[in-house]
């Protein structure tokens, strides 16, 4: 970037920030037009398209993404953004973080705890994708993912976030109804079991009957935790939920709940982004929710018997 006029990156950090030309020529006091020929006149020096123009407004290309980090990092160093910016009374971030999680993580979990980080940081706007599947962060589909499983290729930088258990749960009614099984196997024999759709489970973690016992089948399907939650709490059958969505609702008993399974929640970027301000502004956010909610997650062992 040598030779680059520092006004023309802090209009690009602005773009980038903002999301909009208007946006960005407000935030400095300039119009659309001043901010598009700076944003012209970087791009002609360094030879690159820096943003896709759509009907929201300027996405940043690949190459902005790259340039974003380096500019926030000088802007940083000047005491233009930051913490010690922000006390002061400075700019805060600002911009779009988008969150790819698991439905019943995303639902049950960390959008609970989405108020904090909305105090903390009120110039962001978060999206939080909690969906049956995950967007692509090597397609710039999100800037972070709590994934199910490590990525096993591709330009990611992954850490293990937490384990988290997952028990057999029912209503009192189903119960009272069909009996409290004694042992695993009787779910096999006289139960009615809720599972998701074989032929749809977007990740081979989520494969939990056989683990319990092998041969074990669902006779009641969803590709949605959250649909199967609401099978299990209207009385339809037995179920594996995980602790943090079964603990939570008082009207589900746990079944055999010295019986569990563990799976791991993995904290995912992108390796050319992952340094950018408002990345690891939800980065910690997340890491810290986690910490603190470890028991939530990770409930103690209920011993045998008991």
């Amino acid at each position: 970037m040598q030779g680059t006029d520092w006004s023309d990156l802090q209009a690009f950090l602005a773009i980038a920030r903002a999301g909009q030309l208007s946006r960005a020529g407000r935030a400095m006091g300039v119009d659309a037009t001043t901010m598009g020929r700076r944003l012209r006149r970087l791009e002609a020096r360094l030879g690159a398209t820096l943003f896709e123009q759509t009907r929201e407004g300027q996405v940043l290309t690949e190459t902005g993404e790259r340039l974003l980090v380096q500019v926030e990092a000088m802007a940083l160093a000047a005491g233009a953004i930051g913490e010690s910016s922000a006390a002061a009374g400075g700019p805060q971030l600002a911009g779009t973080l988008r969150v790819s999680v698991s439905e019943g993580f995303g639902s049950w979990f960390l959008a609970r705890l989405v108020p904090e980080f909305a105090v903390r940081h009120p110039g962001l706007t978060l999206d939080l994708v909690a969906s049956s599947g995950f967007l692509s962060l090597s397609k710039r589909e999100a800037d972070i993912a709590v994934m199910l499983s490590r990525p096993k290729a591709g330009p990611m930088l992954a850490r293990k976030l937490s384990d988290y258990a997952l028990r057999l749960y029912a209503s009192p009614a189903y119960l009272a109804d069909r009996g409290t099984p004694a042992r695993v196997a009787d779910l096999a024999e006289n139960h009615r079991l809720v599972g998701y759709i074989p032929d749809l489970i977007y990740a081979p973690e989520l494969r939990y009957l056989d683990e319990f016992h092998p041969g074990l089948s669902p006779q009641l399907r969803s590709s949605s935790i959250n649909a199967q939650h609401q099978l299990i709490a209207a009385g339809a059958g037995i179920g594996v939920l995980p602790c943090f969505i079964g603990d939570a609702d008082p009207g589900l008993v746990s079944v055999l709940p010295a019986r569990r399974i563990e799976r791991s929640f993995w904290l995912v970027t992108h390796r050319d982004t992952h340094q950018l301000a408002r990345i690891r502004a939800g980065k910690d956010w997340i890491q810290a929710a986690v910490q603190q909610h470890r028991e939530v997650l990770l409930p103690p062992l209920v011993p045998p018997g008991a």
